[in-house]
This record gives structure tokens, sequence and C-alpha cells, in this order.
């Protein structure tokens, strides 16, 4: 029996081998017909799986909706406080920092208005001493 095993196995080998070299020796087909060929295939593949899909009811859908609208509700709310926030935060930094300035800037100011009496000092008590200097050489001349 062993024999008659071997030899069923030898035959499909050779049937194997025998169809491989008569598909070698087949002449390849046009390009429209692979084409065709192609699609076909593609179809028939695409009508099993969709027969595959089971579509969910109505309860099903009307909850994944809801989880939905409901998840988007809270991200939106989440990003809208992050958002004030954030705003918030700018808009204190901006006035801090215009408050600093303007602060700086009567500092500044004040201190333009002191060194401008110092100087205008400076300037009146030179402008006296030249004209004292100016009377005294008149009264030597």
């Amino acid at each position: 029996m062993a024999k008659k095993e071997k030899s069923e196995a030898a035959e499909k080998i050779e049937k194997a081998a025998k169809a491989k070299k008569a598909g070698a020796a087949k002449k390849k087909e046009n390009i429209f017909v692979r084409i065709g060929k192609w699609f076909a295939k593609f179809f028939k593949d695409l009508k099993g799986d969709i027969k595959k899909i089971t579509w969910p009811n109505g309860k099903t859908v009307l909850k994944s909706t809801l989880v939905v609208i409901v998840s988007i509700a809270v991200i939106g709310l989440a990003v809208f406080l992050v958002d004030l926030a954030l705003s918030k935060g700018v808009d204190g930094l901006e006035s801090l920092a215009s408050h600093y300035s303007q602060s700086q800037t009567a500092d500044e100011e004040s201190a333009d208005k002191k060194e401008d009496s110092k100087t205008a000092d400076a300037a009146a008590k030179a402008e006296t001493a030249v004209k004292a200097d100016a009377a005294d050489a008149k009264a030597a001349e």
C-alpha cells in the first residue's frame, strides 16, 4: 500500500510539472484581457467582502452619535477654558508691562527735568559769572 501512495504522490508531482510547463509555453495574454480579468476578480472579491459586513442597528448608531456629540462638547469646553485662561494671562502681562513702562517713563521724565534744572542753574550761574567778569573788566577800564 505504501507503494500505491508513493505512486499517487509521484503522479501529482508529475501533473504539477506538466501544468507548469504548459503554462510557461502558453502565450501571454494581451493587456486588455489581463485588466478585464483583474477587474472581474476585484469586483467578485468586493461583493464577497460586502456580504461579510455587519451593519449596526439604529439604536447602536444613535448611542454612538450621542457619545461623539458629548465628547466634542467636552473637548470644546476644555479648549475654550484653556484659551480663556491664556488670553487673560496675556492681557495681565500686557497691562503689567504697560504700567511698568509708564512708571519708568515718568521716572525718566522727572530725572530729565532735574537734570535740565541743574543744567539751567549751572548755565545761569555761568552767565552771571560772565556778566560779573564783564562788569569788572569795564570797571577796570
